[in-house]
C-alpha cells in the first residue's frame, strides 16, 4: 500500500481517506492510474486533480459511507472496479449491518488494490456467469439458526458479517488455534482458491503447481475431516506457513497466496515510510534491510525474503515492547519461501503480459 498526495496542497493522503484533512478537498481513489485524487463538483459527476480527466462519478456505495473509489470512465454500471464484483450485501436499514459491511469494503477495497497492481485478471458474473469473481456477504440468521460460513465455490465467495465482530472472530480464532484472523486475510486466502482456478488450472500450470503444492486430486471432504480430528502433524513449520496449510493442496495454496498478499503490501507501505532496520547488535548485517524497492516489481521471491525477514523481526520485537502479539506469527522454511516463489512467478507473469 502506498502513501499518497493531496493535488490540491500536497498533504499526505491515505487509502481510506474520504477528504483533505488540510485544505478539505474530497478525495476518491482513481484505480486505472493507482492513486488517490482531491475532487471538485463538476455538473452531476466530479473533475480529478490528479489527471484532469472527463467528468467522473464516485461509486454508487460511497452513498453508503462504503466506498472511497470513483467509477472507470464510461461506466455504465455506477459502480467501481471493486465494488462491482459485490453480489449480496446485508440489510443497510439495520445500523449494525451497515457497519460491519463498511468494514468488509474496507478489508475488500485493500484485496482489489493489490490484485489491479498486478493486473490479474478480474471477470464479474456480468463478464463471466458461471465463473466470475462475486462477493455475497451475509449475516446468521437468529431465526433459523442458519449460521453462515466463510468460503469460495467456482469464483462466489461468501463472507460471514458476524467476522467483523471483534469479539466473535477472536472467539474463533481460538476455537481454531489461529495465530491471528482478521478481515482482510480471509478476502486474501479466499481469492487464493479463485485464482488457483484462474491461473493454475486454467492456466496450464497444474503439474507444475502439484510439483510445489502436493496432488490437488486427493478427497477434500476427507483431508478437511481428518484436519479437524487430527490437526496438523507435529512438524508442520518445516513445510508449511499454517497449520491450516496442511489441510489439503488447495488450502496450502491459498494461506501461501494470502502470505504472499500480506507480505508484497506490507514492505510497500513500510518502503513507503522509508523504513529500514540496522540493529547496531548486528555487526554482520544479518538483521538490516533498508526497503527502498517497489516489491511489486520484484524480479525474485528472495529479494522480498531478505527484506521481509528483518523487518518483521523488528516489528515482531516492537509489538512485545508493547504486550502485543507479534505482528507476524509466523515461520518462513526454505520449503515455504519455494512455495511463494511459485504464487510469486504466477503473479509475476501475469503482470508481464503473460498468460492468462
Amino acid at each position: 500500500m502506498k502513501l499518497f498526495v493531496c493535488q490540491d496542497c500536497g498533504n499526505v493522503l491515505y487509502f481510506e481517506n474520504r477528504a483533505c484533512g488540510r485544505c478539505g478537498h474530497r478525495v476518491a481513489f482513481l484505480p486505472e492510474k493507482e492513486t488517490m485524487s482531491a475532487i471538485e463538483p463538476d455538473g452531476e459527476g466530479w473533475k480529478t486533480l490528479a489527471d484532469k480527466g472527463e467528468r467522473r462519478m464516485l461509486c454508487r456505495n460511497a452513498d453508503y459511507d462504503a466506498c472511497n473509489w470513483l467509477t472507470d470512465a464510461g461506466d455504465t454500471t455506477g459502480y467501481c472496479r471493486a465494488c462491482r464484483h459485490n453480489g449480496i450485501v446485508p440489510d443497510l436499514s439495520d445500523p449494525a449491518q451497515l457497519a460491519g459491511w463498511r468494514e468488509l469494503e474496507v478489508a475488500k477495497h485493500r484485496l482489489f488494490y493489490s490484485l489491479i497492481r498486478w493486473r490479474l485478471p478480474l471477470q464479474t458474473r456480468q463478464d463471466d456467469p458461471e465463473h466470475g469473481l462475486i462477493f455475497n456477504f451475509l449475516a446468521d440468521d437468529p431465526n433459523t439458526g442458519q449460521r453462515i460460513m466463510t468460503g469460495h465455490d467456482n469464483g462466489l465467495i461468501t463472507i460471514a458479517l458476524t467476522e467483523t465482530d471483534t469479539i466473535e472472530r477472536e472467539r474463533r480464532r481460538l476455537e481454531m488455534g489461529e495465530p491471528y484472523r482478521t478481515l482482510l486475510g480471509h478476502f486474501r486466502h479466499e481469492v487464493g482458491h479463485y485464482f488457483w482456478d484462474v491461473l493454475v488450472r486454467e492456466g496450464g500450470r497444474l503439474d507444475e503447481c502439484r510439483a510445489v503444492f502436493g496432488d490437488d486430486s486427493a478427497d477434500y471432504g476427507e483431508a478437511l475431516q481428518r484436519h479437524y480430528a487430527q490437526g496438523a502433524p507435529a512438524d508442520w513449520q518445516q513445510n508449511y506457513v499454517s497449520a491450516y496449510a496442511t489441510t489439503h493442496p488447495w488450502e496450502d495454496f491459498a494461506e501461501t497466496w494470502a502470505h504472499y498478499l500480506h507480505i508484497v503490501d506490507t514492505l510497500e507501505m513500510a518502503g513507503e515510510f522509508g523504513m529500514e532496520v540496522r540493529p547496531k547488535v548486528d555487526p554482520d548485517g544479518e538483521l538490516s534491510t533498508r526497503i527502498r524497492f517497489n516489491p511489486y516489481e520484484a524480479l525474485d521471491i528472495q529479494a522480498i525474503v531478505d527484506a521481509w525477514l528483518p523487518f518483521t523481526f523488528a516489528m515482531n520485537s516492537v509489538n512485545r515492547a508493547m504486550g502485543l502479539r507479534d505482528l507476524y506469527p509466523f515461520i518462513l522454511s526454505p520449503a515455504v519461501v519455494a512455495k511463494l516463489g511459485f504464487i510469486h512467478s504466477l503473479v509475476r507473469d501475469v503482470a508481464k503480459g503473460g498468460k492468462p
